[in-house]
Protein backbone atom coordinates (compact mmCIF):
# COMPACT_ATOMS: atom_id res chain seq x y z
CA UNK A 1 0.00 0.00 0.00
CA UNK A 2 1.26 3.45 -0.92
CA UNK A 3 0.09 6.23 1.41
CA UNK A 4 -0.66 9.45 -0.43
CA UNK A 5 0.90 12.58 1.11
CA UNK A 6 -1.71 15.05 2.24
CA UNK A 7 -4.50 12.51 2.18
CA UNK A 8 -5.97 9.85 4.39
CA UNK A 9 -6.63 7.11 1.81
CA UNK A 10 -4.45 4.51 0.14
CA UNK A 11 -3.93 3.68 -3.49
CA UNK A 12 -3.71 0.18 -4.83
CA UNK A 13 -0.19 -1.19 -5.41
CA UNK A 14 1.33 -0.54 -8.84
CA UNK A 15 0.44 -3.14 -11.48
CA UNK A 16 3.32 -5.13 -12.94
CA UNK A 17 3.65 -5.07 -16.70
CA UNK A 18 4.34 -8.30 -18.59
CA UNK A 19 7.27 -8.31 -21.03
CA UNK A 20 6.13 -9.34 -24.52
CA UNK A 21 8.87 -11.94 -24.99
CA UNK A 22 8.34 -13.72 -21.68
CA UNK A 23 6.09 -16.69 -20.89
CA UNK A 24 2.58 -16.07 -19.66
CA UNK A 25 2.62 -14.95 -16.04
CA UNK A 26 6.05 -13.30 -16.23
CA UNK A 27 6.01 -9.59 -15.48
CA UNK A 28 8.49 -6.77 -15.40
CA UNK A 29 8.62 -3.08 -14.75
CA UNK A 30 5.75 -1.10 -13.28
CA UNK A 31 2.92 1.08 -14.39
CA UNK A 32 2.28 4.13 -12.28
CA UNK A 33 -0.88 3.90 -10.17
CA UNK A 34 -3.58 6.48 -10.42
CA UNK A 35 -3.72 9.38 -7.99
CA UNK A 36 -5.22 8.52 -4.60
CA UNK A 37 -8.42 9.89 -3.18
CA UNK A 38 -6.40 12.40 -1.22
CA UNK A 39 -5.49 14.17 -4.46
CA UNK A 40 -1.77 13.39 -4.30
CA UNK A 41 0.19 12.54 -7.43
CA UNK A 42 0.94 8.94 -8.35
CA UNK A 43 4.39 7.52 -7.69
CA UNK A 44 6.72 8.00 -10.63
CA UNK A 45 8.52 5.24 -12.46
CA UNK A 46 11.79 6.56 -11.01
CA UNK A 47 10.68 5.54 -7.53
CA UNK A 48 9.45 2.20 -8.80
CA UNK A 49 12.66 0.93 -10.40
CA UNK A 50 13.38 2.00 -13.97
CA UNK A 51 13.51 5.76 -13.43
CA UNK A 52 11.44 6.78 -16.46
CA UNK A 53 10.06 10.29 -16.25
CA UNK A 54 6.26 10.69 -16.44
CA UNK A 55 4.98 11.09 -19.98
CA UNK A 56 8.04 9.57 -21.68
CA UNK A 57 7.46 6.89 -24.30
CA UNK A 58 8.60 3.50 -23.09
CA UNK A 59 10.13 1.01 -25.53
CA UNK A 60 11.34 -1.72 -23.22
CA UNK A 61 14.13 -3.98 -24.40
CA UNK A 62 16.50 -6.37 -22.66
CA UNK A 63 20.11 -5.19 -22.97
CA UNK A 64 23.13 -7.31 -21.99
CA UNK A 65 26.41 -5.45 -21.39
CA UNK A 66 29.60 -7.50 -21.35
CA UNK A 67 32.43 -5.77 -19.51
CA UNK A 68 35.87 -7.28 -20.17
CA UNK A 69 38.85 -7.42 -17.87
CA UNK A 70 40.69 -4.88 -20.04
CA UNK A 71 37.80 -2.46 -19.44
CA UNK A 72 37.72 -3.00 -15.67
CA UNK A 73 41.36 -3.44 -14.77
CA UNK A 74 44.01 -0.73 -14.98
CA UNK A 75 47.10 -2.68 -16.04
CA UNK A 76 49.45 0.25 -15.41
CA UNK A 77 48.35 0.76 -11.81
CA UNK A 78 47.26 -2.88 -11.36
CA UNK A 79 43.94 -2.00 -9.79
CA UNK A 80 40.29 -1.61 -10.70
CA UNK A 81 39.68 1.10 -13.28
CA UNK A 82 37.37 3.31 -11.25
CA UNK A 83 36.85 5.74 -14.11
CA UNK A 84 35.55 3.06 -16.49
CA UNK A 85 33.41 1.42 -13.83
CA UNK A 86 31.81 4.78 -13.10
CA UNK A 87 30.96 5.32 -16.79
CA UNK A 88 29.54 1.81 -17.08
CA UNK A 89 27.34 2.36 -14.03
CA UNK A 90 26.08 5.67 -15.40
CA UNK A 91 25.26 4.01 -18.73
CA UNK A 92 23.26 1.31 -16.94
CA UNK A 93 21.36 4.06 -15.14
CA UNK A 94 20.64 5.85 -18.42
CA UNK A 95 19.39 2.66 -20.07
CA UNK A 96 17.04 2.03 -17.17
CA UNK A 97 15.74 5.59 -17.38
CA UNK A 98 14.92 4.85 -21.02
CA UNK A 99 12.84 1.90 -19.83
CA UNK A 100 15.21 -0.95 -20.67
CA UNK A 101 16.09 -3.97 -18.54
CA UNK A 102 19.85 -4.36 -18.15
CA UNK A 103 22.06 -7.37 -17.38
CA UNK A 104 25.81 -6.91 -16.83
CA UNK A 105 28.19 -9.78 -17.61
CA UNK A 106 31.46 -8.96 -15.93
CA UNK A 107 35.02 -10.24 -16.00
CA UNK A 108 37.79 -9.19 -13.67
CA UNK A 109 37.49 -11.48 -10.64
CA UNK A 110 40.95 -13.00 -11.15
CA UNK A 111 42.48 -9.56 -11.78
CA UNK A 112 40.95 -8.12 -8.60
CA UNK A 113 42.10 -11.20 -6.69
CA UNK A 114 45.65 -10.62 -7.94
CA UNK A 115 45.40 -7.00 -6.86
CA UNK A 116 44.22 -7.97 -3.36
CA UNK A 117 47.11 -10.42 -2.92
CA UNK A 118 49.60 -8.19 -4.77
CA UNK A 119 50.26 -10.85 -7.41
CA UNK A 120 51.88 -9.13 -10.39
CA UNK A 121 51.26 -11.84 -13.01
CA UNK A 122 48.18 -13.94 -13.70
CA UNK A 123 48.97 -17.61 -12.99
CA UNK A 124 48.46 -20.32 -15.60
CA UNK A 125 47.41 -23.14 -13.27
CA UNK A 126 43.65 -23.64 -13.12
CA UNK A 127 43.48 -24.17 -9.34
CA UNK A 128 45.39 -20.95 -8.64
CA UNK A 129 43.17 -18.95 -11.00
CA UNK A 130 40.08 -20.42 -9.33
CA UNK A 131 41.39 -19.45 -5.89
CA UNK A 132 42.16 -15.90 -7.06
CA UNK A 133 38.70 -15.68 -8.64
CA UNK A 134 37.12 -16.65 -5.31
CA UNK A 135 39.12 -13.91 -3.58
CA UNK A 136 38.44 -11.28 -6.20
CA UNK A 137 34.75 -11.95 -6.88
CA UNK A 138 33.53 -10.68 -3.51
CA UNK A 139 35.51 -7.44 -3.90
CA UNK A 140 34.42 -7.03 -7.52
CA UNK A 141 30.77 -7.25 -6.45
CA UNK A 142 31.44 -4.72 -3.69
CA UNK A 143 32.56 -2.23 -6.34
CA UNK A 144 29.41 -2.82 -8.38
CA UNK A 145 27.21 -2.59 -5.29
CA UNK A 146 28.71 0.72 -4.21
CA UNK A 147 28.65 2.35 -7.64
CA UNK A 148 25.09 1.20 -8.36
CA UNK A 149 23.89 2.27 -4.91
CA UNK A 150 25.31 5.75 -5.52
CA UNK A 151 22.99 5.92 -8.55
CA UNK A 152 19.99 4.53 -6.64
CA UNK A 153 20.16 1.09 -8.29
CA UNK A 154 20.27 -2.40 -6.84
CA UNK A 155 22.28 -5.32 -8.19
CA UNK A 156 22.43 -9.08 -7.68
CA UNK A 157 25.25 -11.57 -8.16
CA UNK A 158 24.61 -14.49 -10.53
CA UNK A 159 27.34 -17.12 -10.92
CA UNK A 160 26.75 -19.83 -13.51
CA UNK A 161 28.68 -22.53 -15.35
CA UNK A 162 28.26 -24.14 -18.74
CA UNK A 163 27.15 -27.26 -16.90
CA UNK A 164 24.18 -25.31 -15.51
CA UNK A 165 22.98 -24.34 -18.97
CA UNK A 166 23.68 -27.75 -20.53
CA UNK A 167 21.10 -29.34 -18.21
CA UNK A 168 17.61 -28.48 -19.45
CA UNK A 169 16.01 -28.22 -15.99
CA UNK A 170 18.82 -26.03 -14.62
CA UNK A 171 18.65 -23.93 -17.77
CA UNK A 172 14.97 -23.20 -17.13
CA UNK A 173 15.65 -22.43 -13.46
CA UNK A 174 18.38 -19.94 -14.36
CA UNK A 175 16.08 -18.31 -16.92
CA UNK A 176 13.29 -17.95 -14.36
CA UNK A 177 15.71 -16.42 -11.85
CA UNK A 178 16.77 -13.78 -14.37
CA UNK A 179 13.14 -12.95 -15.12
CA UNK A 180 12.33 -12.49 -11.45
CA UNK A 181 15.41 -10.34 -10.82
CA UNK A 182 14.38 -8.03 -13.67
CA UNK A 183 10.85 -8.09 -12.31
CA UNK A 184 12.21 -6.77 -9.00
CA UNK A 185 13.96 -3.93 -10.83
CA UNK A 186 17.39 -5.34 -9.99
CA UNK A 187 20.44 -5.38 -12.31
CA UNK A 188 21.90 -8.92 -12.44
CA UNK A 189 25.71 -8.93 -12.47
CA UNK A 190 26.83 -12.22 -14.02
CA UNK A 191 30.14 -14.03 -13.99
CA UNK A 192 31.27 -17.60 -14.53
CA UNK A 193 31.47 -19.63 -11.34
CA UNK A 194 35.20 -20.20 -11.72
CA UNK A 195 35.62 -21.94 -8.37
CA UNK A 196 33.54 -24.99 -9.31
CA UNK A 197 33.83 -25.03 -13.12
CA UNK A 198 36.01 -27.83 -14.47
CA UNK A 199 38.15 -27.30 -17.53
CA UNK A 200 35.91 -29.38 -19.80
CA UNK A 201 32.76 -27.46 -18.82
CA UNK A 202 33.97 -23.88 -18.88
CA UNK A 203 32.71 -21.10 -21.08
CA UNK A 204 36.39 -20.20 -21.38
CA UNK A 205 35.74 -16.50 -21.86
CA UNK A 206 33.00 -14.09 -20.90
CA UNK A 207 32.28 -13.16 -24.52
CA UNK A 208 30.79 -16.63 -24.92
CA UNK A 209 29.13 -16.44 -21.50
CA UNK A 210 27.44 -13.16 -22.39
CA UNK A 211 26.12 -14.63 -25.64
CA UNK A 212 24.62 -17.57 -23.77
CA UNK A 213 23.03 -15.20 -21.25
CA UNK A 214 21.60 -13.10 -24.08
CA UNK A 215 20.13 -16.23 -25.69
CA UNK A 216 18.79 -17.42 -22.34
CA UNK A 217 16.82 -14.24 -21.57
CA UNK A 218 15.89 -13.52 -25.22
CA UNK A 219 17.80 -10.26 -25.10
CA UNK A 220 17.28 -7.66 -27.80
CA UNK A 221 20.87 -6.37 -27.60
CA UNK A 222 24.27 -7.71 -26.59
CA UNK A 223 27.11 -5.19 -26.28
CA UNK A 224 30.70 -6.42 -26.09
CA UNK A 225 32.89 -3.65 -24.73
CA UNK A 226 36.53 -3.95 -25.69
CA UNK A 227 39.64 -1.84 -26.36
CA UNK A 228 39.00 -1.33 -30.12
CA UNK A 229 36.44 0.86 -31.85
CA UNK A 230 35.04 -1.85 -34.15
CA UNK A 231 35.78 -5.03 -36.03
CA UNK A 232 38.40 -4.37 -38.74
CA UNK A 233 39.17 -5.99 -42.07
CA UNK A 234 42.73 -6.50 -40.77
CA UNK A 235 44.63 -5.81 -37.56
CA UNK A 236 44.88 -1.98 -37.50
CA UNK A 237 48.04 -2.20 -35.36
CA UNK A 238 49.85 -4.02 -38.16
CA UNK A 239 48.04 -2.95 -41.33
CA UNK A 240 47.51 0.80 -41.97
CA UNK A 241 45.02 -0.02 -44.76
CA UNK A 242 42.65 -1.79 -42.37
CA UNK A 243 39.12 -0.40 -42.45
CA UNK A 244 36.37 -0.76 -39.86
CA UNK A 245 33.36 -2.97 -40.57
CA UNK A 246 30.27 -1.30 -39.16
CA UNK A 247 27.53 -3.76 -40.11
CA UNK A 248 27.48 -7.54 -40.52
CA UNK A 249 24.32 -9.13 -41.85
CA UNK A 250 25.72 -12.59 -42.64
CA UNK A 251 28.54 -13.88 -40.47
CA UNK A 252 29.15 -16.77 -42.88
CA UNK A 253 30.39 -14.25 -45.45
CA UNK A 254 32.43 -12.17 -43.01
CA UNK A 255 36.02 -11.40 -44.01
CA UNK A 256 37.75 -9.84 -41.03
CA UNK A 257 40.91 -10.09 -38.96
CA UNK A 258 40.66 -12.19 -35.79
CA UNK A 259 44.35 -12.39 -34.91
CA UNK A 260 44.11 -10.08 -31.90
CA UNK A 261 44.12 -11.97 -28.60
CA UNK A 262 43.24 -11.04 -25.07
CA UNK A 263 45.59 -9.44 -22.57
CA UNK A 264 47.38 -11.43 -19.87
CA UNK A 265 44.55 -10.49 -17.51
CA UNK A 266 41.75 -11.48 -19.89
CA UNK A 267 40.88 -14.60 -21.86
CA UNK A 268 39.11 -13.19 -24.89
CA UNK A 269 40.09 -11.77 -28.25
CA UNK A 270 38.35 -10.91 -31.51
CA UNK A 271 37.90 -14.60 -32.39
CA UNK A 272 35.90 -15.21 -29.20
CA UNK A 273 33.72 -12.20 -29.99
CA UNK A 274 32.83 -13.67 -33.37
CA UNK A 275 31.98 -16.96 -31.67
CA UNK A 276 29.73 -15.02 -29.33
CA UNK A 277 28.21 -13.30 -32.35
CA UNK A 278 27.25 -16.62 -33.96
CA UNK A 279 25.48 -17.75 -30.78
CA UNK A 280 23.73 -14.43 -30.13
CA UNK A 281 22.55 -13.83 -33.69
CA UNK A 282 21.31 -17.42 -33.97
CA UNK A 283 19.15 -16.72 -30.91
CA UNK A 284 17.71 -13.51 -32.39
CA UNK A 285 19.89 -11.00 -30.54
CA UNK A 286 21.56 -8.03 -32.22
CA UNK A 287 25.19 -7.87 -31.08
CA UNK A 288 27.46 -4.83 -31.12
CA UNK A 289 31.18 -4.40 -30.50
CA UNK A 290 32.07 -0.97 -29.12
CA UNK A 291 35.02 0.67 -27.40
CA UNK A 292 34.74 0.56 -23.61
CA UNK A 293 36.07 4.12 -23.51
CA UNK A 294 32.83 5.15 -25.23
CA UNK A 295 30.33 3.09 -23.27
CA UNK A 296 28.00 6.08 -23.52
CA UNK A 297 27.49 5.07 -27.16
CA UNK A 298 25.23 2.19 -26.06
CA UNK A 299 21.96 4.18 -25.87
CA UNK A 300 22.81 5.89 -29.17
CA UNK A 301 23.39 2.56 -30.92
CA UNK A 302 20.05 1.29 -29.62
CA UNK A 303 18.44 4.49 -30.92
CA UNK A 304 19.78 3.68 -34.40
CA UNK A 305 22.80 5.98 -34.73
CA UNK A 306 25.23 4.39 -37.24
CA UNK A 307 29.00 3.84 -37.26
CA UNK A 308 29.56 3.78 -33.51
CA UNK A 309 30.86 0.21 -33.54
CA UNK A 310 30.18 -3.04 -35.36
CA UNK A 311 26.61 -4.37 -35.39
CA UNK A 312 25.82 -8.02 -36.08
CA UNK A 313 22.22 -8.61 -37.12
CA UNK A 314 20.19 -11.73 -36.18
CA UNK A 315 19.78 -14.50 -38.73
CA UNK A 316 16.46 -14.89 -40.52
CA UNK A 317 15.41 -18.18 -38.93
CA UNK A 318 16.30 -17.72 -35.27
CA UNK A 319 16.36 -20.63 -32.82
CA UNK A 320 13.31 -20.85 -30.58
CA UNK A 321 12.21 -22.90 -27.61
CA UNK A 322 14.16 -26.13 -27.23
CA UNK A 323 16.43 -25.25 -30.15
CA UNK A 324 17.46 -22.06 -28.35
CA UNK A 325 18.54 -24.21 -25.40
CA UNK A 326 20.62 -26.44 -27.72
CA UNK A 327 22.82 -23.39 -28.40
CA UNK A 328 23.92 -23.61 -24.74
CA UNK A 329 24.80 -27.30 -24.75
CA UNK A 330 28.60 -27.86 -24.95
CA UNK A 331 29.80 -29.28 -28.25
CA UNK A 332 31.48 -32.68 -27.95
CA UNK A 333 32.32 -33.45 -31.56
CA UNK A 334 31.62 -32.76 -35.22
CA UNK A 335 29.86 -34.44 -38.11
CA UNK A 336 31.01 -33.60 -41.65
CA UNK A 337 28.45 -33.83 -44.44
CA UNK A 338 28.39 -33.98 -48.23
CA UNK A 339 26.89 -31.18 -50.32
CA UNK A 340 23.54 -32.93 -50.73
CA UNK A 341 23.11 -33.46 -46.99
CA UNK A 342 24.13 -29.86 -46.26
CA UNK A 343 21.47 -28.58 -48.64
CA UNK A 344 18.80 -30.87 -47.17
CA UNK A 345 19.55 -29.89 -43.56
CA UNK A 346 20.39 -26.21 -44.04
CA UNK A 347 17.97 -25.16 -46.77
CA UNK A 348 15.12 -27.68 -46.53
CA UNK A 349 15.25 -28.19 -42.74
CA UNK A 350 15.45 -31.97 -43.01
CA UNK A 351 16.83 -34.56 -40.59
CA UNK A 352 20.34 -35.94 -41.13
CA UNK A 353 20.72 -39.57 -42.18
CA UNK A 354 23.82 -41.71 -42.27
CA UNK A 355 24.39 -41.69 -46.08
CA UNK A 356 25.03 -37.93 -46.00
CA UNK A 357 27.87 -38.15 -43.46
CA UNK A 358 31.47 -38.20 -44.69
CA UNK A 359 33.46 -37.87 -41.46
CA UNK A 360 33.04 -38.05 -37.68
CA UNK A 361 35.39 -36.35 -35.19
CA UNK A 362 35.46 -36.02 -31.41
CA UNK A 363 34.27 -38.28 -28.61
CA UNK A 364 30.58 -38.07 -27.76
CA UNK A 365 27.69 -40.11 -26.42
CA UNK A 366 24.06 -40.40 -27.43
CA UNK A 367 22.17 -37.07 -26.93
CA UNK A 368 25.40 -35.03 -26.81
CA UNK A 369 25.64 -31.88 -28.90
CA UNK A 370 27.75 -31.96 -32.08
CA UNK A 371 28.65 -29.44 -34.76
CA UNK A 372 27.30 -29.98 -38.25
CA UNK A 373 29.97 -29.04 -40.79
CA UNK A 374 29.92 -28.60 -44.55
CA UNK A 375 32.40 -30.12 -47.00
CA UNK A 376 35.09 -27.59 -45.99
CA UNK A 377 34.64 -28.23 -42.27
CA UNK A 378 32.86 -24.94 -41.52
CA UNK A 379 30.20 -25.25 -38.82
CA UNK A 380 26.71 -24.19 -39.96
CA UNK A 381 24.51 -25.84 -37.33
CA UNK A 382 24.47 -27.76 -34.06
CA UNK A 383 22.31 -30.59 -32.88
CA UNK A 384 21.74 -33.48 -30.46
CA UNK A 385 23.03 -36.71 -31.93
CA UNK A 386 21.28 -40.10 -31.66
CA UNK A 387 24.49 -42.18 -31.75
CA UNK A 388 27.73 -42.31 -29.86
CA UNK A 389 30.89 -41.44 -31.77
CA UNK A 390 32.18 -45.04 -31.86
CA UNK A 391 28.99 -46.46 -33.36
CA UNK A 392 28.55 -43.57 -35.78
CA UNK A 393 32.16 -43.85 -36.98
CA UNK A 394 31.62 -47.56 -37.58
CA UNK A 395 28.48 -46.88 -39.61
CA UNK A 396 30.18 -44.23 -41.73
CA UNK A 397 33.38 -46.16 -42.39
CA UNK A 398 31.65 -49.46 -43.21
CA UNK A 399 28.69 -47.82 -44.97
CA UNK A 400 26.26 -49.95 -42.99
CA UNK A 401 22.70 -49.20 -44.07
CA UNK A 402 20.04 -50.53 -46.39
CA UNK A 403 20.59 -48.28 -49.38
CA UNK A 404 17.17 -48.94 -50.88
CA UNK A 405 15.38 -47.55 -47.83
CA UNK A 406 18.23 -45.44 -46.37
CA UNK A 407 17.69 -47.09 -42.99
CA UNK A 408 20.28 -48.62 -40.67
CA UNK A 409 20.96 -52.31 -40.56
CA UNK A 410 20.08 -53.18 -36.95
CA UNK A 411 22.08 -56.41 -37.05
CA UNK A 412 25.29 -54.53 -37.76
CA UNK A 413 25.07 -52.59 -34.50
CA UNK A 414 23.55 -55.32 -32.39
CA UNK A 415 20.59 -53.18 -31.37
CA UNK A 416 17.68 -51.41 -32.97
CA UNK A 417 18.66 -47.82 -33.75
CA UNK A 418 16.83 -44.72 -34.87
CA UNK A 419 16.94 -43.98 -38.58
CA UNK A 420 17.97 -40.35 -38.14
CA UNK A 421 21.46 -39.54 -36.93
CA UNK A 422 20.14 -36.12 -35.97
CA UNK A 423 16.42 -35.36 -36.05
CA UNK A 424 15.40 -31.99 -37.48
CA UNK A 425 13.66 -31.09 -34.20
CA UNK A 426 17.04 -31.33 -32.47
CA UNK A 427 19.02 -29.28 -35.02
Amino acid sequence: RHMQPGGTGCTTPPRLKRHASWPAGMVTGTEAPAAGPGGGSAATAESQGHGQAPGEARHQQIVVLKVGTSSLYNTELQCVNINNLSRISETVKQLRRLGHDVIVVTSGAVGVGCHRLKVSKKPSQLAKKQALAAIGQVHLMRYYEEFFAALDMKCAQVLITLDNLADRSQYLNVRNTFHELLNYGVVPVVNENDTVAVQELRFGDNDTLSAHVAALVKADWLFLMTDVDALYSANPKDDPTAVPIYEVEDMAKLQADTSSSGTQWGTGGMATKLTAGRIATAAGTTMAIINAAHVDYVPRVIAGEPNLGTKFYPIKNVARGRKRWILSVPVRGAVWMDAGAVKAVKDRRKSLFCPGITKVSGSFQTSDCVSLCDTSGAEFARGLVNFGSSDLSKLVKQRIWEKSRRTLDAAALGYHAMEEVLHRDNI
